[in-house]
């Protein structure tokens, strides 16, 4: 405050201490309002850094609990892999082994077809030599019964002709006996 020595200008004073009251209120109103709102301003982003900076440490803390989640259930995961792993290999194993078995059941089948073969196949030998003595027989039978058969035509063909004289003769006695009684009627 100024305070002059003057006396009478009391009421000037006063009017220029409300004056400057006015104007420095005024610049004092303006410079708070600035003031306030620049704190405000500077307030509210840092709130807003604050809600971001929580938001993300909230995001940060919930993709760290889906990664122990997701991790929980790849472990999980992976157990059941593991354990189906072994599964089908057991499985497949057992399947080896029955294959084997298979494998080891056909070559007894076909070792034993083998051999059946072989037994049939001797039998056919038996029955062709069989068949074969058979033959040398029905050849050998057949040769005798052609030389019966032919000791039979030449028998017949001997008879054929014994009948044919035969028949001759008779032919020959019965003419001659026809002659002679036509000629004993003729001379009696």
């Amino acid at each position: 405050m100024v305070t002059t020595d003057v006396p009478g200008n009391q009421p000037l004073d006063e009017k220029m201490l409300a004056a400057l009251r006015a104007v420095l209120q005024q610049d004092v109103e303006r410079l708070v309002k600035e003031k306030i709102a620049d704190f405000v301003r500077q307030n509210e982003l840092r709130a807003k850094e604050l809600s971001l900076m929580e938001r993300i440490v909230r995001v940060e803390e919930e993709l760290k609990a889906l990664r122990e989640i997701e991790s929980g259930r790849f472990e999980t995961m992976e157990k059941r892999f593991e354990a189906l792993q072994r599964e089908m290999t057991a499985r497949f194993e057992a399947s080896d082994k029955r294959f084997e078995a298979m494998d080891k059941r056909f070559e007894s089948l076909q070792r034993e077809m083998h051999a059946r073969f072989e037994a049939v196949d001797k039998r056919f030998e038996a029955m062709e030599k069989r068949f074969e003595a058979m033959d040398k027989r029905f050849e050998s039978l057949q040769r005798e019964m052609h030389a019966r058969f032919e000791t039979v035509d030449k028998r017949f063909e001997a008879m054929d002709r014994r009948f044919a004289s035969l028949q001759w003769t008779m032919g020959i006695g019965f003419s001659f006996l026809t002659v002679l009684m036509g000629l004993l009627k003729f001379w009696s």
